[in-house]
């Protein structure tokens, strides 16, 4: 297994594991001190890793334009989720990584356009997107722990 989706599954797992851990009041809370919720940055991570990995190579997202500008960076959370748009994210969150794995494997990554993140990261390859990505989605999880405390 690509040791960028070995990680990427680890990562889910933690994610996954938290969300399962709250009622959907908890997800859907912001605590004090914060500008978004639980809930929010899973859906977040769903949609930065289309747009940093797919759209990166010039790729559709497996994402609805809906869904991603919900959750785009610089995004807050504009209503409660609904229990059934908690489940679709947790859908997204497990199936994704799977989708990416069989693309990687069909070889449809062919061009990485290289940019440089809001957070100074320069991304020249597919390789810097997933590594990249993987240390995007662990500091959500360290926003989300910080959160669990609090809702």
């Amino acid at each position: 297994m690509n040791p960028h989706i070995k990680a990427l599954r680890s990562g889910r797992k933690l994610v996954q594991n938290s969300v399962d851990s709250y009622s959907l009041d908890q997800l859907n809370k912001i605590p004090e001190g914060f500008k978004n919720n639980l809930i929010w940055n899973v859906g977040h991570v769903i949609v930065a890793q289309q747009s940093i990995v797919y759209r990166g190579s010039g790729l559709p997202l497996y994402v609805s334009d809906a869904l991603f500008d919900q959750f785009k960076p610089g995004s807050k959370p504009e209503r409660d989720l609904t229990q059934e748009e908690v489940d679709h994210l947790r859908i997204l969150l497990h199936s994704l990584p799977d989708q990416l794995e069989a693309d990687l494997e069909k070889g449809l990554f062919t061009q990485y356009t290289e940019r440089t993140t809001v957070t100074g990261f320069h991304l020249a390859s597919l390789e810097d997107a997933l590594i990249f990505n993987n240390y995007h989605e662990g500091m959500h999880m360290g926003y989300m722990l910080a959160m669990r405390k609090l809702v």
